[in-house]
């Protein structure tokens, strides 16, 4: 049972921990490029929100949604 957590253990730390240990690596080098990567992923995180915006604002112009059912009589 033991080296089955062990194996866990491997996982997580020597494996699974290979970016993290890289972006740790990298910030002790240069910490302009270190962040330059936190921050192509919050722009790709906003691309991906405006579009998902766009989506949902395109679907309400349609009005395919039925309003006159709820689930609750106190919603009304």
């Amino acid at each position: 049972m033991k080296a089955f957590f062990e194996a866990i253990q491997y996982l997580f730390e020597e494996i699974l921990f290979i970016p993290l240990d890289f972006l740790r690596n990298l910030e002790l080098e240069n910490w302009w490029t270190a962040n330059l990567i936190s921050w192509v992923f919050i722009l790709v995180a906003i691309v991906f929100f405006v579009y998902w915006l766009g989506q949902l604002r395109k679907y309400d112009k349609k009005n395919d949604e039925r309003t006159d059912v709820v689930s609750h009589s106190f919603f009304k």
